[in-house]
């Protein structure tokens, strides 16, 4: 672990508030009209959001999360990401989410979901450390910019359900000792009983997470620390870190409102992690806090068609089918990653269909080809648009097409079976020379004057098919 408990950050925590402070960046709140519906998220954006000119618009590209559990400790995390931003800018990210990054319980160990001070990034000597498990302040503000350089929004993990760390006090609505009494270092958001539940106002909500503290929304003052005053998390984050948009954790234990208010107040896009497979439910959702949210039903199904072995199963609801514009699409994240079998074709999958998609670090970085994924990428950005039609599956064999928006539109084939494939399917194009994009066949075949043509995909492989 680096050694960063140096006397003088210990003494002069204020002044390394003032250095490096980031340029506000303000997340575009439209997206151009011209633009394919299902890169617009215009749901998803806060109406007082402007386009931040240098920035690529989010939806345009792919977002990538910028870490996965238990990352290697000793403060060098922000530093490797800020050597990155430029490569994955270039192979068509356009936004990077980062882990909880203030100063939690667990200190310079703690991956940041037990937050503690939601103002110390690295500076304070608190927590058994000063430094997060990511790195200091400064290098937090270091990577924010280059990703700005890079044209890359850079999404902020927001962990406000539950709190952690506080010193232990009597609450006198129940009679009990509780962990609720926070002054952290850096003097904002001081917090006692009546900031959590129960309280004299409000005895719960919607849900509690792990024994944690609960934090309570409906009481004015909390809201007013989280997002509504100058000083706000929120807008701190925004306009002195320079965050642009926000990941919601564990959105069931509270209200949707909450998140509504929060963009609202602050702007910004940002989604939900509602945890839950139904797509009604996530539509709910997303209906109700006006924000993207994560699809666990695109995921379920897909872990069902690839590990089980039935492709049928992506005919399935999912959030992406109801509402394409509120819907972000993953293979794996930090706290899943059950996908095991054809996690390629789960990859090809969402980097054809509608929705917004995440490419895991691990995945990107570690596990899996990054020249393949690339390659899904660059057909993500340039040829996949347009409304999408299933022209045929069975358990092995999934055919789709994208109808286009300003390009031609692409037709997809996902094959799980041992052996290579051929099938006959309509396309949208009359006489008119196609290739399969992604270089895993080299046919170039014609299509029919009504618009039929055979194509081919390899086995446990995929194609993907365009006028050349």
């Amino acid at each position: 672990m680096k050694i960063r408990e140096r006397l003088l950050k210990f003494i002069l925590p204020i002044c390394l508030l003032l250095i490096g402070c980031s340029t506000e960046k303000l997340l575009d709140d439209q997206l151009s009209k011209e633009q394919s519906p299902d890169v617009q998220l215009l749901k998803s954006v806060s109406s007082k959001a402007v386009t931040a000119s240098n920035l690529k618009p989010i939806g345009s590209g792919v977002m990538m999360q910028a870490f996965y559990w238990d990352v290697p400790a000793g403060g060098n995390w922000w530093n490797t990401i800020e050597g990155k931003v430029q490569d994955w800018s270039n192979a068509g990210i356009d936004a990077i989410w980062l882990p909880p990054a203030s100063k939690a319980q667990n200190g310079a160990f703690s991956m940041g979901y037990d937050p503690f001070d939601y103002f110390d990034f690295g500076q304070y000597n608190q927590m058994g450390s000063i430094e997060t498990r990511f790195g200091s302040e400064d290098e937090l503000k270091t990577l924010i910019a280059s990703a700005h350089n890079a044209k890359l929004s850079v999404i902020a993990d927001i962990v406000i359900n539950h709190n952690s760390g506080g010193q232990s006090e009597i609450n006198p609505v129940n009679n009990q000792s509780n962990w609720t009494k926070f002054t952290p270092l850096s003097g904002k958001f001081n917090r006692d009983y009546n900031d959590f539940h129960p309280n004299h106002n409000h005895g719960n909500d919607t849900g509690v997470f792990g024994g944690f503290p609960d934090l309570c929304h409906h009481q004015v003052r909390v809201q007013n620390e989280l997002w509504k005053n100058p000083e706000s998390v929120a807008k701190y984050y925004k306009n002195t870190m320079g965050f642009d948009g926000w990941r919601f954790d564990y959105v069931k234990g509270f209200e949707p409102w909450v998140v509504k208010d929060w963009k609202n107040e602050v702007g910004g896009f940002a989604v939900g992690e509602y945890w839950d497979g139904n797509a009604g439910t996530l539509d709910w959702w997303t209906g109700q806090a006006e924000v993207s949210a994560f699809d666990f039903a695109c995921y379920y199904r897909m872990k069902d068609a690839f590990d089980g072995n039935n492709l049928n199963k992506l005919n399935d609801d999912m959030l992406w089918k109801r509402n394409s514009t509120r819907a972000v699409t993953f293979v794996s994240n930090h706290d899943t990653n059950e996908i095991y079998h054809g996690k390629m074709l789960a990859y090809a999958y969402i980097l054809t269909h509608e929705g917004y998609p995440t490419i895991f670090y691990r995945d990107y970085e570690e596990w899996l080809n990054k020249e393949r994924l690339n390659n899904l990428i660059w057909i993500h950005n340039n040829l996949a648009g347009g409304s999408t039609n299933i022209l045929y599956t069975d358990n092995d064999e999934y055919i789709s097409k994208r109808n286009g928006h300003n390009n031609s539109g692409i037709v997809v084939y996902l094959n799980n079976a041992d052996s290579w494939q051929e099938r006959w399917i309509e396309t949208n194009w009359s006489n008119t020379k196609i290739k399969d994009y992604t270089g895993h066949s080299n046919w170039e075949p014609i299509t029919q004057a009504g618009r039929w043509v055979k194509i081919q995909v390899p086995p446990k492989s995929y194609s993907v098919w365009a006028p050349k």
